[in-house]
């Protein structure tokens, strides 16, 4: 029995050394994938990969030696069993004990023949792939069972070919790893500069619209004289504003009015400044230029139809060239009003316009004796403009407004004075040409019967009242009694002048009246709509339902 437990022990033995093998084995393998992950980092160190390289050759220098040392011991081991087993046969007393003894030297050898180990896959130049790389791990992460022939092959690759596939296996990846590197950071960097160079160019084209649209230069107050030709379409006028200094850029003054559909531009001459923006040129485009050139408009006056030469004075130093309430004509209201009352000046214009001033009010009797005879219209007044250029373009428009008239005027036995009288009243009294015509020849009619005109309108401004909002129940109430001779309820016939002035309109419905025998009128406070009468009685009803029964 002490042959039998030594040959067991040899045999156990036999499984140690075999299981330090396959240990040596995985462990070689460890040491392998180790290497390969760390081949597969990014920016591994040069120092560690060699200390990687150096264990993996090491591992499989010690793996080879020790699978030597396990085949010549298994071959000597062999041998020994063999003669063990034919000394001992014999010597079995009963054929259990036979048969016990080669159960469990079968369970020996099938102990032995059957530990799984992890494979080690030792790669070639041949194999460098990622194909190979793949079943490299695939197989790492798998056992499999090898026997010895599997070891013998595996083993002497390993010691034919390891050392030069490391290193070819160490260069390639590496090799490989760079190029992927450099790839994607050319690639990075050409998405990158496409997109910045996208994002540049919408940069760059939103800021040339944007400072297109600008004035070209906004302290720049000189004027310059274009000219638009007739029929010019958007594209010619842009190209010619371009030529000229005063936009940057036709196509977008092309783009820009059409898309803000400025489509109805007039032809002539324009003084226009590189202050300027789109808007304001375009604007400028459609108000219309002049058939010749003139000199550049430092800014604009307005007179509306109705006005009063107090209301003037108001509105003088207003430049409504602009929209900014800021910005101010140099003219002031006081100069305004010492010239319209200058004595010397007053003269001075009868005798340029004597058909139009001839029979001006007295100054004692009119509270202005150029009141009404300041035609309403817009004035442009430039560098070298003073007062009285501005008040006499007033008074000579008003003059060539008239020029039609005269003759029919002096051949119907009225004066200028008495037509632009009543036709102040007419401005005010009436809202449409056909309404003011009608109240004309109620007024005419009136004093055709010796009537007092009985017009609201005149009293006001005895008040000084006339321009200023007032209320329907204060307008009802008003003082009828007021001593002015502009109170034409107690003083029959017309005031002594006109209470404002009246626009063409107004002049046009005092010189050509309706034919009709209504002796009052009274207007709708609502509606506008005006009712006329025959009687007075007639008339008091209409007053009653349009004008009493409104007041609260």
């Amino acid at each position: 029995m002490t042959d039998f437990k030594d040959d067991k022990q040899k045999i156990q033995k036999n499984l140690s050394f075999k299981e330090q093998i396959l240990a040596e084995l995985e462990k070689a393998n460890q040491i392998r994938k180790e290497k390969e992950e760390a081949l597969l980092q990014e920016g591994l160190k040069e120092e560690e990969f060699q200390q990687k390289e150096q264990e993996a050759q090491e591992a499989a220098r010690r793996t080879v030696d020790l699978y030597k040392k396990y085949k010549e011991e298994t071959v000597k081991s062999t041998a020994r069993d063999e003669e063990t087993q034919e000394k001992l046969a014999p010597t079995f007393s009963s054929a259990s004990d036979k048969d016990k003894h080669k159960k469990e030297i079968k369970q020996s050898q099938d102990y032995s023949e059957t530990i799984s180990f992890t494979p080690v896959e030792m790669i070639s130049s041949k194999e460098l792939s990622e194909d190979s790389l793949s079943k490299q791990e695939e197989a790492g992460n798998h056992f499999e069972e090898l026997d010895d022939s599997d070891l013998d092959y595996q083993l002497a690759s390993n010691e034919g070919e390891g050392l030069d596939s490391e290193s070819l296996v160490r260069k390639n990846t590496i090799k490989r790893q760079r190029t992927d590197r450099v790839a994607r950071k050319i690639s990075t960097l050409v998405i990158t500069s496409f997109l910045l160079l996208i994002v540049l160019i919408g940069l760059i084209a939103t800021f040339f619209v944007y400072t297109s649209l600008n004035p070209v230069d906004k302290k720049d107050d000189k004027y310059v004289l274009v000219e638009i030709p007739a029929g010019a379409g958007n594209k010619l006028i842009g190209q010619t504003l371009e030529k000229k200094g005063l936009i940057k850029n036709s196509t977008v003054f092309n783009f820009y009015t059409k898309f803000k559909n400025y489509t109805n531009f007039q032809s002539g001459y324009y003084n226009l400044q590189k202050s300027m923006t789109l808007e304001e040129i375009s604007k400028s485009l459609q108000a219309g230029g002049t058939a010749e050139p003139t000199k550049p408009a430092l800014g604009k006056v307005l007179i509306p139809e109705g006005y009063t030469i107090k209301q003037m004075a108001k509105g003088i130093s207003d430049n409504v060239n602009t929209k900014s309430k800021k910005d101010k004509t140099p003219f002031t209201s006081k100069e305004f009003l010492d010239l319209v009352q200058d004595d010397a000046f007053i003269k001075e214009m009868v005798k340029k316009y004597p058909r139009l001033l001839s029979h001006l009010p007295k100054k004692t009797e009119a509270i202005y004796q150029l009141e009404g005879y300041l035609f309403p219209a817009t004035y442009n007044y430039y560098k070298d403009s003073t007062m009285k250029d501005l008040v006499e373009e007033m008074l000579a428009t008003t003059d060539a407004t008239l020029a039609p008239y005269y003759d029919t005027i002096e051949s119907s036995g009225k004066t200028v004075n008495e037509v632009l009288t009543l036709a102040s009243l007419v401005e005010k009294e009436g809202s449409t040409d056909e309404d003011r015509r009608e109240i004309a020849s109620v007024f005419y009619n009136r004093l055709k019967n010796g009537m007092a005109l009985q017009s609201n309108i005149a009293v006001l401004y005895a008040m000084d009242k006339l321009g200023e909002k007032t209320t329907l129940a204060e307008d009802a109430a008003i003082d009828t009694s007021i001593k002015s001779p502009y109170n034409i309820y107690t003083n029959t016939g017309l005031m002594p002048g006109p209470v404002d002035s009246a626009g063409l309109s107004a002049i046009d419905a005092t010189v050509k009246p309706a034919n009709t025998d209504y002796l009052y009128f009274v207007a709708n406070v609502h509606t506008g709509d005006v009712y006329y009468a025959k009687t007075y009685e007639e008339h008091s009803a209409n007053v009653h339902k349009y004008v009493n029964s409104q007041i609260e």
